[in-house]
Order: structure tokens, then C-alpha cells, then sequence
């Protein structure tokens, strides 16, 4: 495909369609249908824990470890890979490889099970690494193909596209999970139990039946994320450019190179107050935004009442089509008022509802407190997300060396979803409860408030 030039409709569309592509594993693998499916392997056990690398897991607790372990990997990685793919002029190939290693770890959850716990939480790796290894170079590519006026608005509509999708998808995998017998599933019991069982133990068999359907379709469920991540991936690939080639090969000496550029970046950023600043409030506020939404189901799970295994998987997953939905509309009033006031200033309101959701989840036990609270973080995590993003790109230097700065975006954000999943983690698995750890994330967005107020409004 020919190379499309800068700020064409074509290019950004394309750019922002990989959006649609991936998003479909942050709606189903990380935020609904896979902590349910999670959630479930151990709802026969009262305390809900888990043998695993030698020692005994609260099963929240282990998952959360594991996602913060995969962040670690991602962020210590990410910087070298940026180097190669800068030097190589090639990080289209990079952000193939992630992807395509993250399909195939979507697919693999099929598998997943507590008997073969190491193998299964290798392909939970294997997802979340590739899709956040491949934002890497997804994002560092919004400075070479958008030009600054139409950053804010081209990062809301991938968010909305991804959205949009994410949902679609995610419907489909509904429909599955809440009525497995119109897609095939064996919903049937025996004969046996039918003829000589007692109205109690039929019940319960049928109950069983469609329990084990539902959760037969999950896991077909994850096969769809990882075949819609790959297929819809190939015309971000067609259209995206290669990257500014050089003609350099990968050899043993620039392997490290990407430790070297991200070593020059930060020289820079010394130069450059505004960024600097934004960087560091992004790093904070970041880790407990990426928290909570990494959390939120498996919170809303084990905290809330809702009166049966099969009310519980639907009104988690329509908070999380709320939370989808309400996102759309939440990117693009985000975006509005970010040129209306500023993209500074409407970060530190949206800072200051984060940090009452904090509060008002501590409290929550009802489904429709619930719902409200998906609602508000609805309007609030797509807006912070896009103008975070945007933001950042606004602030860089005029350089062509755009993935090495955003590399230094991504490890900043990783190291923050590690600190952040770690004390949320510790704090759960020690006190037995994920009220205290969700509260504890306020402190986050207060400090994150504070740094905001420190950025200048022009670059010093």
C-alpha cells in the first residue's frame, strides 16, 4: 500500500480502526465475561483460594499479582523494543507481533483451568501482553499520522470505534453466556435424574446444566476476541506506513539501544518543564485509573449483592455495556471541553469524580448502586483515557523520534498499573476485602490533582 500522507482521512480512519480491532479484549477478557468465568472456578469454595508458585493465593489476590507482573514485563520490554523498531524504522512489525501474540493467548483461555493454573495464567499472559505491547506502537504512530490539531479528536474517535466494536462483540458473547441452548449447547440433564429425582434435585440439575453451558460458551467466547483481534487488526496493517526507514539492521549492538534513546528522552524532558511535569501527574493518576478498571468486575463480583449466580452475570455485564456506552459519549465531551478549557484543567475535574467514585465505591452494595457507579465511570474513563493520551502527544518536541517519547509514556503508565495492582493486591489479600484497597486508590487521584496544577500552561 502506498503511503498515505500525513492528516489524511484515509490514514487517521485506519489508524484509529485498530481501536475496533483490540479493544474487543479490554471489554471481554479484562473487564467482563473473563473475571466472571474467573469468579466462578471457585464458586463451590468458601474462601475462594488457589495453590499456586508455592504459596496460597486469595484467587483475587493472584490474578491481580499475575496482571501486575505482566505490566512489569511490558514496561521493562516496551523500551527496548521501541529502540529496535526506531532504528530499524520498522515498528509496524512490532505491533504485529504483539498483536498476533495476543490473539493466540486469548484463544488459549479456552483452556484455562484451576488443574493446569500455571499453563492457564500463561495465556491470561500472553493476552495481556500482547495487547499492551502493541499500544505501544499503536499510540507512537498518532504524532507521525495525525497533525496536532487533530490529535484530541482522532484519539476520541479510535476510543469510540473501539468502544463501539467492543460492544457489538461483546452482545454476541451475551447472548451465549444467558441463553447457551439457542447457539447449541448441551443444556440437558439425564434421564435418570428426570424420572426418579425430586423437584428439588431436577432443579438443581438443570441448574447445573445450563451453569456448565454458560460456561462452555465463555470460553468460545475468548476464541471469538482472539479471531475478531487478528482478522480486523489486517486493515490497520494494510493501511498504517512501515515506519521511517533506514535501512539498519537488528544486531547484537542495538538491541540495547532502546535504553540508550529512552536515556537521551529523559535529558530532554529536563529541558522541557511542561512535559516533564505531565508526565509525572499522568504516572500517578494513571495507576489508579488502570486499577480500578482492571478491578472493577471482579470487585463487583465478590462486594455486591445480587441475589443469584445468574442475576450477578447479567448485571455485570450490563454495568459493563453502561460503562461502554456512557464511555462514547464521555470521550467526545472530553474532548469538547478540552478545547473549550483546556486539556489541563478538564483532566483535574475529571481527577476530582475519580476520586469520589473511590469513596462512593467503599460504600456500595446494592446492583443499582452499582450501575450508577459504571455509569459515572463510564463518562469519565474514556475522556481520561483519549485526552491523556492526546495531551501527551500535544506536549512532545518537534521529532521524528515519536515512539521512544511514547515509550516513555507507556513505561510510565505500566510502572503505575504495577504499583498500582500491587498494593491493591497486597492490601486485599492481607485485610480479606477489596473495599480498603479500592479506597486507598483516592490518595492517587489527589496527588495526581496537585501535580496537574503544577503544569505550566506554556512549555518553559
Amino acid at each position: 500500500m502506498a503511503n498515505l500522507k500525513k492528516g489524511s482521512k484515509k490514514l487517521l480512519n485506519a489508524w484509529a480502526f485498530y481501536d475496533w480491532a483490540n479493544s474487543v479484549y479490554t471489554l471481554t477478557i479484562a473487564s467482563s465475561i473473563f473475571p466472571i468465568f474467573y469468579s466462578a472456578l471457585f464458586i463451590s469454595q468458601v474462601e475462594k483460594t488457589i495453590p499456586a508458585f508455592g504459596m496460597v493465593f486469595k484467587s483475587t489476590a493472584l490474578i491481580t499479582y499475575v496482571t501486575a507482573f505482566t505490566f512489569l514485563v511490558v514496561a521493562f520490554t516496551s523500551p527496548i523494543l521501541s529502540g529496535i523498531a526506531d532504528y530499524v524504522g520498522n515498528k509496524k512489525s512490532f505491533m504485529k507481533f504483539f498483536c498476533y501474540i495476543g490473539g493466540l493467548g486469548c484463544i488459549g483461555l479456552y483452556f484455562f483451568s484451576i488443574e493446569s493454573i500455571h499453563l492457564s495464567l500463561l495465556f491470561y499472559f500472553m493476552g495481556l501482553i500482547g495487547y499492551w505491547g502493541s499500544l505501544v506502537f499503536y499510540n507512537s504512530y498518532l504524532p507521525d499520522i495525525a497533525y496536532p490539531e487533530q490529535q484530541d479528536s482522532i484519539s476520541a474517535k479510535g476510543f469510540s470505534l473501539g468502544y463501539f466494536g467492543s460492544v457489538i462483540l461483546l452482545l454476541i458473547n451475551l447472548a451465549m453466556v444467558m441463553k447457551p441452548d439457542w447457539f447449541g449447547f448441551d443444556t440437558s440433564i439425564s434421564e435418570t435424574i428426570r424420572e426418579t429425582g425430586t423437584e428439588t434435585q431436577i432443579a438443581e440439575a438443570i441448574q447445573k446444566a445450563k451453569d456448565n453451558a454458560s460456561m462452555n460458551a465463555m470460553r468460545i467466547s475468548f476464541i471469538t476476541v482472539g479471531l475478531w483481534w487478528i482478522l480486523f487488526s489486517q486493515y490497520s496493517f494494510y493501511i498504517l506506513p512501515k515506519g521511517v526507514s533506514n535501512g539498519h539492521k537488528v544486531t547484537k549492538a542495538v538491541v540495547f539501544n532502546g535504553l540508550k534513546e529512552l536515556k537521551l528522552v529523559w535529558l530532554q524532558l529536563k529541558q522541557n518543564l511542561r512535559l516533564k511535569r505531565y508526565l509525572i501527574a499522568f504516572f500517578v493518576f494513571s495507576m489508579a485509573v488502570q486499577t480500578i478498571m482492571l478491578v472493577a468486575v471482579y470487585f463487583g463480583e465478590e462486594e455486591i449483592a445480587w441475589g443469584g449466580s445468574d442475576a450477578k452475570t447479567q448485571g455485570l455485564i450490563l454495568s459493563i455495556l453502561v460503562i461502554q456506552l456512557v464511555a462514547i459519549v464521555g470521550a467526545f465531551l472530553t474532548s469538547f471541553a478540552s478545547s473549550k478549557f483546556g486539556n489541563i484543567k478538564t483532566l483535574i475535574v475529571v481527577n476530582f469524580i475519580w476520586m469520589g467514585l473511590c469513596f462512593y465505591a467503599y460504600f456500595m452494595e446494592t446492583p443499582i448502586q452499582f450501575y450508577i457507579a459504571a455509569s459515572v465511570v463510564g463518562l469519565v474513563m474514556g475522556g481520561v483515557q483519549s485526552l491523556a493520551r492526546s495531551t501527551y502527544s500535544k506536549f512532545l518536541p518537534d521529532t521524528e523520534d515519536t515512539t521512544s517519547y511514547f515509550s516513555f509514556y507507556d513505561v510510565a503508565e505500566k510502572i503505575g498499573i504495577v504499583i498500582g495492582m500491587v498494593i491493591f493486591a497486597t492490601i486485599d489479600q492481607i485485610t480479606g476485602s477489596m473495599r480498603n484497597a479500592i479506597l486507598f486508590l483516592f490518595v492517587f487521584f489527589l496527588v495526581g490533582i496537585i501535580l496537574l496544577f503544577r503544569v505550566p500552561e506554556e512549555n518553559k
